[in-house]
């Protein structure tokens, strides 16, 4: 049966080529490819390819042919024949250089020899005028036909494919072919064979003339010697998006993501041969010619008269998949994706086999934001082309699209393997390796991409994320200014730079790069709505709300364009974590600036440098540098380092007030009526002003707040003591300032969401992405969370229901559980469970400390984080513990110990800022912003009491994470003073030191001394 249906599909194969319908033959040598590659059949539709004149496919068949046989003669002359038409005229010679010398050991062909003989005289002489017919003769066979010495045998049963070809000579630079058509199709076509092949569709296509093979993110012109600034739009794919939404106009019209085809330059076809079937009487026009010219339409952008073209095809035959194929693609590029996909789905329906359908309707899928239907249609376009390093290249970004990191380095690895010059798989496959922490890789195949390609913009962009992501600032900047010099006009340079510059506090060096970008993109809202933060932290409030109400103001075409607005709308919002929708719902536009303000000039802040602010400003320098994590993810930031600096100086000041106003206190009253004792420490305080900073748009400012004077405790608090929040707040206003659109607010200020539990997330893994930051903290969360299942033996499911895993054996497999992928498989769902502190001012207490969260996420993926919620209980029972902690500091330093200089003598004093510094951090009061706040705090206690921290944070070591993995404050406290403490030296020189509230006595003062860093 086999046999009669394989001599069935040749007969039809032969009739097809005697009448010149290549399209069809090409259609039954693909099943025939399929079912046996044969090299003749191989060979075959490379010569009907030829014939429609679409070199690509040429080429790759050609190939193909060569690797199953390499002495074949007729192989060497049709490749040589379509690189020259695609103006690839040294590529053409090597090729036939290749095949001469083949000729000479293997042939026994004297013709073939002679032909490439000529081919090679004509190329050597630099005639321009290579013929494009086919001399050789070409035999269609059965299976059991065989190769001799590499030359296909004639089989005189079957047609001679190459016999009858008829051409139209072309004596200028265009082929005018006139014909009076029958169906009114055009009176005249006008083709140029430059024009028309320049823009010829590339691919592999299953029975399809239609080669539209960069359909999708790839685009050939990225991967030839094109010039990338002429024929690549730019992109840049940010790692760090997490949930992305997909603009469909990025996908078609950028280079890394869209559907596009090759611009290869052409030279010399002037007098190229348009070869054209002979037109029957009975039909002016051949269809296969209709359906090039509606290939060439597309190729040209003429996406309307193509469609037209295909409709008439279409009218006459529905079922005619090559041109359902094409009207898809116009659609495509017509960004009407839906009637693209429609047409792909009738072509697959009539043509299964037709793999280049499912291919582009896998892309239009994708462009849609369908990636699990779009990788589905994918992989059943590789079952008919397995070795397709194309369709790898497009299924591995759409599986990076999709965040399934894994399956695309798998995809973009093999790809590579394929092709080795394809220098956007190479940058995909940084990214993804990025993703999932293979950071040296990430970085080889960055390199790679540059290296294949120096001026390739978009490798240089992911390259220089990579750099700033891993904390390599003048790795990142070096890679931006290579980025620059080839392309003074690439806008997305300028934001990159800009925000590098941002991060790492220089948020002047930002503005400039940022106004550069907008000078070229001025409708880029993330450039627009940087700037405008970067105006309000420097103090230029004018230029600042200038730009807010220009963000607002745009057209947006994406939801993560509106959540920027959003921010530039009412931050609070984004602190909550609320969906944007709820920001149009519940607030209203600021009215603009009153015309007084308008007509006045706004003070620009400006630091007057006086002698005062010059010794703290070199002293918060020196101070807050100490506060720089040495992990990757986290830049160096002068700005933040300056802030921490007079945070901690401030807070030694006003603490070291407190302490002198108390150790007289304690001299002249009994101990048992100090206002330290537990019952006046539960009693109401003196009224304290809010902790969150006032302002515009924040819904927790009050009047008091609105002083010009940003200090929280002011001199009279040296008569009083103060609490342990207002110690805290010190920092956290310092904090705010120092960039005023990070949501730094106390977490009981933020209304209902308090107490429904608001509270902060800390992803260490993100799907299959690995969170650089946070990652290094796995293996140990990981050991944390089976300690803690193991000692409580449930869980909690998200709905908070107890989960039992003392039945079927559950709990001794979490003991040898190795991932979250084996901890979620043995508990068979999400959950989270939460580690404790215990309690210092509750004997035996255990407070709830973390909750370690583990959930799915899509097929392959986790969220496996740190979860703190924050509701009024816990508030209450933190509240009552840091009370108690700082009451102990209190007393330990304002005992015989007061003013001590002997470092011995002070160990309890330290032991308890640590103590205080551990429930802080389980504690996690802030919407953001807490790890920061710590540390400074920490830094000034210690100072306070006359220790300064001289050395650096340990490479790896983040402090807070210390805080959270350790289940008891001892553990913590014999943790960090193993480094800490050798690193402490007593030092008085900070009772020097000018007084920070009031040598900074206004918030215009503060921002300017902030704001000095960077000039």
């Amino acid at each position: 049966m086999a046999t009669s249906a394989a001599t069935s599909q040749r007969t039809e194969l032969a009739k097809h080529c005697s009448s010149k319908d290549w399209s069809k033959a090409i259609r039954i040598l693909d099943s025939l490819v399929s079912q046996n590659a044969s090299i003749q059949d191989i060979w075959n539709r490379a010569f009907c390819y030829s014939q429609l004149e679409l070199h690509k496919h040429v080429i790759k068949d050609c190939d193909r042919a060569l690797q199953l046989d390499d002495s074949l003669l007729q192989a060497y002359i049709f490749k040589g024949r379509a690189l020259s038409a695609l103006g690839r005229k040294a590529d053409a010679l090597l090729v036939w250089e290749q095949g001469y010398e083949q000729a000479q050991h293997h042939s026994s062909d004297l013709r073939q020899l002679l032909e490439i003989e000529e081919l090679l005289t004509t190329a050597k002489q630099g005639n321009e005028n290579v013929s494009h017919e086919a001399h050789g003769s070409i035999t269609l066979q059965s299976e059991s036909d065989s190769l001799s010495n590499g030359n296909l045998i004639e089989n005189k049963n079957q047609d001679n494919l190459g016999a009858e070809d008829e051409s139209c000579t072309n004596n200028g630079d265009k082929s005018v072919i006139l014909m009076k058509t029958a169906d009114k199709f055009d009176s005249e076509s006008e083709l140029n064979g430059d024009d028309r092949e320049s823009n010829k569709f590339d691919g592999q296509v299953s029975g399809s003339p239609d080669v539209i093979d960069k359909l999708s993110y790839n685009s050939e012109s990225c991967n030839d010697s094109s010039d990338a600034s002429e024929s690549c739009e730019k992109v840049f794919t940010n790692i760090g998006e997490s949930s992305e939404s997909v603009n469909v106009a990025e996908i078609l019209t950028k280079s890394s993501n869209k559907f596009a085809f090759t611009h290869e330059k052409h030279e010399g076809r002037k007098n190229k041969k348009f070869c054209v079937a002979r037109v029957p009487k009975t039909k002016s026009i051949s269809v296969d010619f209709r359906l090039s010219r509606g290939i060439a339409e597309v190729n040209e952008g003429n996406y309307g008269h193509a469609i037209s073209i295909f409709d008439q095809i279409l009218n006459e035959d529905p079922a005619y998949p090559e041109a359902l194929i094409g009207r898809g693609t116009a659609y495509a590029f017509k960004r009407e994706l839906d009637s693209a996909i429609a047409d792909f789905t009738k072509a697959i329906q009539f043509n299964p086999s037709a793999g280049e359908a499912w291919k582009r309707r896998g892309q239009a899928r994708a462009a849609l934001g369908e990636f699990v239907e779009a990788i589905e249609d994918l992989t059943k376009a590789l079952e008919f082309e397995s070795n397709s390093a194309d369709i790898l290249h497009e299924r591995g970004i759409v599986n990076f699209k999709f965040k399934e990191f894994n399956a695309a380095v798998e995809d973009l690895s093999a790809c590579v393997q394929l092709d080795c010059d394809n220098k956007s798989a190479y940058t995909y496959l940084g990214l993804a390796l990025s993703s999932i922490g293979e950071y040296k890789k990430a970085e080889e195949a960055h390199l790679k991409a540059l290296q294949l390609d120096r001026h390739f913009l978009e490798a240089w962009a992911h390259l220089t994320q990579f750099y700033q992501e891993l904390s390599k600032p003048a790795k990142a900047q070096e890679c931006l200014s290579q980025v620059v010099q080839i392309d003074g006009r690439f806008a997305r340079a300028y934001h990159l730079r800009g925000l590098l510059f941002h991060a790492m506090g220089e948020h002047r060096k930002a503005i400039k790069d940022l106004t550069m970008g907008l000078t070229i993109d001025g409708a880029n809202i993330e450039c627009l709505y940087l700037r405008a933060s970067c105006y309000h932290a420097v103090g230029q409030y004018k230029e600042a709300i200038k730009d807010y109400d220009a963000a607002l103001d745009l057209e947006l075409d994406s939801m993560d364009k509106f959540v920027l607005q959003c921010l530039a709308f009412y931050q609070e919002y984004w602190c909550k974590r609320l969906h944007p929708k709820n920001v149009c719902e519940k607030v209203y536009r600021q009215p603009p600036l009153r015309e007084s303000l308008r007509k006045g000039k706004l003070k620009k802040q400006e630091l007057a440098l006086t002698k005062q602010k010059i010794t703290l400003i070199q002293a918060a320098d020196s101070i807050g540098k100490k506060i720089q994590y040495d992990c990757p993810g986290f830049l160096p930031n002068r700005r933040q380092h300056r802030m921490a600096g007079f945070a901690a100086i401030e807070i030694a000041q006003k603490v070291s007030k407190a302490w002198r106003s108390l150790k007289a206190e304690l001299k002249g009253s009994n101990k048992s009526n100090s206002r330290y004792g537990k019952r006046a420490r539960r009693r109401e305080r003196l009224n304290m002003p809010s902790q969150n900073r006032g302002g515009a748009g924040c819904s927790t400012s009050t009047a008091v707040e609105t002083s010009s004077s940003y200090g929280i405790v002011d001199d009279r608090s040296s008569s009083r003591s103060i609490s342990w929040q207002e110690v805290y707040t010190l920092a956290v206003r310092w904090r705010q300032i120092s960039e005023p659109c990070d949501p730094v607010v106390w977490v009981n200020k933020l209304s209902e969401e308090f107490n429904s539990g608001f509270g902060s997330h800390t992803p260490m893994i993100l799907g299959q992405a690995k969170v650089v930051r946070y990652f290094p903290n796995y293996e140990r969360t990981l050991d944390i969370s089976k300690t803690v299942i193991k000692e409580r033996t449930y869980v909690y499911s998200k709905t908070d229901q107890i989960i039992h895993l003392l039945k079927d054996g559950k709990l001794e497999e979490v003991i040898h559980a190795k991932s979250c992928s084996d901890l979620y498989n043995i508990v068979g769902e999400d959950f989270w469970s939460a580690t404790w502190c215990n309690s210092t001012a509750f004997e035996g207490k255990q407070l709830e400390g973390t909750r370690i969260t583990l959930l799915k996420m899509g097929e392959h993926g986790f969220d496996f984080s740190i979860r703190t919620p924050c509701t009024p209980a816990r508030w209450e029972d933190y509240d009552a513990e840091m009370a108690m902690a700082w009451e102990t500091l209190c007393k330990a330093y304002c005992g015989e110990n007061y003013g001590s200089t002997d470092f011995d003598a002070l160990e309890n004093v330290r032991d308890a800022i640590l103590r205080m510094t551990y429930y802080w951090y389980n504690f996690m009061p802030l919407s953001r912003g807490s790890a920061a706040v710590g540390l400074v705090v920490m830094l000034g206690l210690l100072l306070a009491a006359n220790m300064e921290f001289t050395g650096s944070l340990p490479q790896g070591l983040q402090v807070d994470w210390e805080a959270i993995l350790n289940l008891d404050p001892d553990s913590f406290v014999d943790s960090v003073k193993s480094w800490l403490y050798p690193s402490l030296k007593v030092n008085t020189s900070w009772k020097d030191y000018p007084d920070v509230a009031s040598t900074f006595s206004t918030t215009g003062s503060v921002v300017a001394a902030l704001s000095s860093s960077d000039d």
